[in-house]
């Protein structure tokens, strides 16, 4: 079974399974997610995801870079730098990234959860919204996904 296969069966799994079963459909999603099949691309991505999570931020800009210049059909390089974007504070940065990121994949519900986030954080409520809704039609079972969900809305209820 080929890649895009394999992901289109894990994405069935994800949207109709029960939570014990999506969760670990999610996690297999995102092992696939983060490895492109090049052994520098994937060393790049490694070395980029341990110096965000060490906070050594230039050093992770630094391989995210590589990756989009290197690899620009690879969603989850874009989708690094978008999260790494968000973390400095560069959100108008990090949406460009998120949509390169759906562009290529368009079922990736951390892009959508991400750009969530920003657009909840910048007031708009009804795009915030429709990515939590968009990430519903993928991943039902998302943690704290329902949650997310009636808080906006509630907001929105309220300011009516």
């Amino acid at each position: 079974m080929g890649a895009s296969a394999e992901l289109d069966r894990l994405f069935d799994r994800l949207r109709n399974a029960g939570p014990r079963e999506a969760a670990r459909a999610e996690v297999e999603i995102w092992q696939r997610w983060t490895r492109s099949g090049d052994a520098r691309i994937d060393a790049w991505m490694n070395r980029g995801i341990e110096a965000m999570g060490s906070g050594n931020h230039s050093e992770a800009l630094e391989a995210f870079d590589s990756i989009v210049r290197a690899a620009p059909g690879f969603a989850e390089g874009w989708n690094k730098r978008a999260t790494l974007y968000w973390l400095l504070g560069e959100h108008e940065a990090s949406v460009r990234d998120i949509e390169r990121t759906l562009a290529l994949e368009p079922r990736h519900f951390g892009a959508l959860s991400g750009l969530a986030m920003i657009r909840q954080e910048q007031g708009q409520v009804f795009d915030a919204l429709d990515a939590l809704e968009r990430i519903a039609r993928i991943h039902p079972h998302m943690p704290q996904l329902d949650e997310w969900m009636e808080d906006l809305s509630g907001g929105l209820a309220e300011a009516t």
